[in-house]
């Protein structure tokens, strides 16, 4: 059990993450705090003999309970589980990122300032006298460089002796500006209070809250005062308009007195970076620049991603062979060697390969986040996603599903609110991948020569459809109206990047992947095996097969013999299998290897007939069906597994699976009988 509890708490953008990685290294959990969605990361590390646990709290701009990361952070603010409030601030920044601090302003919890970020603040030519602003508020006041583990020293000698001195924030100036500014009602509204507050929270941060119309304040005051008094407060609370922008002009008029004489600043110079900013987030440019940027970035992620996951085929084939013959030898059942080899080797191996990519995904795109252009992104797109009911961050999952739908997925962690995260991963499956297309390619250009390009119009005009009409269908059970709102952020300066913790970030990262995403691919991978695997290898004596065949009555109203259903099921573990799985359905020659060995990819398979072989099987009504199910179908079984990984939520992860195979087989059963009335 750990001696102390630390929590960490800051705004997006602060580097509270990255201080939470680099005091806790690889001694950290993520989950979800108990009966809500949003994302708990828990960690420890060990000082000078004392055991330390740390919490990094969800990333909020203020400590209003208008979304559940709020809710969540405040209400372990004002528990007792954590020792120490540890608040970050950006020091490039200090007049904006300090209004998290002037937030808590008034909560009786211990707290430390962290001035994060000093190395820029210094490339800045900056200087912040830390002790002179610790003066003031009456708590340690610590600069820090959370990227930079070796500079943690200050940090680690302040904590123990904040969390024995009880270090409280002074509150009574702000208390001041407030009775200042919004005058008579807040002192009605202060005197109708309990002069001691309420727990955690003083008198008058409630009276700001109410000011705010803080659903949660309110019915913590109403629960404390008799009847009388609360309508009094109403009354109060009645004759005050905009008390959001009162409070906030309170907050940072009390910033600016804190900070004056305590920082000092250079004369401001147009740099370089300060010119190409302009561009980059102007209306006209911004869009063509983030779009080209993050194109660049996906083609280097595949360029390193795609070697590492060869290698991890190739020696996986080796392994394959090898295992094969020598447990062949030794007399091992031949149905247990397919399970090993083709089974659980094959699982594995497909978690490997989405573990490169996500290498390849982390280090590009870490990077650009490092630089401080990741938030650019989001903004310049905001106005666009906002339509969907989204922030601008998710264009980058968006976008970086056209390469691979992992990444995609992977990408929605930028993204602060858990609901918008589970939406924006429902909507970047709608993004056909590469594979995708290598498939539609291939069958509508067979079934449909010239006329392919109007198969592939349909399906883009469909698929905007699809996310349009998904968006409204998720978004209504995910997404609260407070959360389609502009977005809010800070824009971080550009700064050079720590490379080594940049590589820490990946390889944690990838680490996380792999633990979680073999436990389900080996999971669905052994149950598809179990169903294609047959001793002789050919594919009517095998399981998949009878099903089938028994099913195509049914499988037929959506346009979908029993091949291409099957196919259809087996591109929900690779796209590429889909086409491994027709060869070997449609020509006898391919049946000789076996379903799974194609799938498995274990055995080649030539498609340079299955073109004439499709055409006399099926029919191009019976095509177009097939098209449709496959472009709309689950992306793939990794997918799914860094969804889990993602969402954190088995039931969620499970509705978007079953959603996506319901609409697919929907959508082929409307092009299949379109194409009969046109074909």
């Amino acid at each position: 059990m750990s001696d102390t509890t630390i929590a960490l708490l800051g705004q997006p953008n602060s580097g509270k993450s990255t201080l939470f990685n680099g005091l806790t290294g690889s001694r950290q959990h993520v989950g979800n705090w108990p009966g809500k969605t949003v994302e708990k990361k828990e960690g420890a590390f060990n000082y000078d003999g004392i055991s330390y646990a740390v919490v990094d709290l969800p990333g909020t701009y203020s400590l209003s309970a208008n979304s559940e990361e709020e809710v969540v952070t405040r209400d372990y603010i004002a528990s007792n589980k954590a020792d120490l409030i540890c608040i970050l601030a950006d020091a490039s920044q200090l007049e904006r990122s300090l209004f998290m601090l002037a937030d808590y302003a008034g909560i009786n919890k211990p707290v430390v300032l962290l001035l994060n970020m000093m190395d820029v603040a210094i490339q800045q030519g900056k200087t912040i006298d830390s002790q002179a602003i610790s003066k003031k508020l009456g708590i340690p006041v610590i600069p820090i460089t959370a990227s930079n583990r070796k500079g943690y020293d200050e940090f680690y000698k302040n904590i123990e002796v904040s969390k024995k001195s009880h270090s409280m924030l002074k509150g009574k100036e702000l208390a001041d500006i407030y009775l200042e500014i919004i005058g008579e009602p807040f002192r009605q509204l202060l005197e109708l209070l309990p002069k001691d507050g309420v727990g955690a929270f003083s008198s008058s941060w409630l009276v700001a809250k109410l000011l705010e119309e803080d659903n949660h304040a309110m019915q913590l005051v109403k629960s404390k005062v008799d009847s009388g008094c609360w309508k009094e407060i109403e009354t109060v609370l009645s004759s005050v308009k905009n008390g959001n922008l009162l409070t906030a002009d309170c907050k940072f008029k009390w910033i600016e007195i804190l900070l004056k004489n305590s920082v000092k600043k250079p004369e401001n110079k147009q740099g370089k970076m300060n010119r190409f900013d302009r561009i980059a987030t102007s209306k006209i440019w911004g869009k063509p620049i983030a779009v080209g940027i993050i194109i660049l970035g996906l083609i280097l992620s595949m360029v390193i991603a795609i070697p590492i996951m060869g290698v991890f085929q190739n020696i996986a084939q080796i392994v394959t062979v090898q295992l094969s013959t020598a447990l062949v030898a030794v007399g091992v059942p031949k149905v247990i060697i397919s399970l090993l080899c083709y089974g659980v080797l094959t699982a594995v191996t497909f978690a490997l390969m989405m573990v490169s990519f996500v290498f390849g995904i982390s280090l590009v795109f870490g990077f650009i986040e490092e630089i401080g252009y990741m938030a650019r992104i989001s903004y310049v797109f905001d106005s666009t996603m906002s339509k969907l009911g989204l922030q601008g961050k998710a264009i980058m999952p968006f976008l970086v599903s056209f390469g691979c739908n992992i990444g995609g997925v992977s990408g929605s962690r930028v993204i602060d609110s858990w609901g918008q995260r589970v939406t924006t991963i429902a909507l970047s499956w709608v993004v056909p991948c590469a594979a995708t297309w290598s498939v539609v390619g291939l069958v509508s250009t067979v079934f449909f020569g010239s006329q392919a390009f109007l198969v592939v119009l349909s399906l883009f005009v469909v698929a905007s459809l699809h996310m349009a009409i998904t968006s409204r269908l998720f978004g209504r059970h995910l997404i609260k109206e407070s959360d389609k709102t502009g977005l809010i952020m800070e824009l971080p300066p550009y700064h050079k990047p720590q490379y080594r913790n940049l590589f820490r970030f990946v390889f944690m990262r990838m680490g996380d992947v792999l633990k979680r995403a073999l436990k389900t691919i080996i999971f669905v991978a052994v149950i598809f095996w179990a169903l294609s695997y047959t001793a002789d290898g050919n594919i009517e004596n095998s399981v998949i097969y009878k099903i089938g065949t028994i099913i195509e009555p049914v499988t037929m109203w959506f346009g979908l013999r029993w091949q291409t259903f099957m196919a259809f099921l087996a591109a929900a573990m690779g796209k590429e299998a889909a086409l491994g799985v027709l060869a070997a359905l449609f020509n006898s020659q391919g049946q000789t290897a076996g379903i799974w060995d194609v799938i498995s990819k274990q055995a080649a398979v030539s498609t340079s007939g299955l073109g004439n072989a499709m055409l006399t099987g099926i029919s191009k009504a019976e095509a177009l069906a097939f098209i449709y199910a496959f472009f709309f179908n689950v992306p793939c079984l990794m997918a799914l597994a860094t969804t889990l990984q993602e969402t954190h939520s088995i039931k969620w992860t499970l509705r978007i699976a079953g959603y996506y195979m319901g609409v697919a087989l929907l959508l082929s059963a409307i092009a299949y009988h379109v194409g009969l009335l046109i074909f």
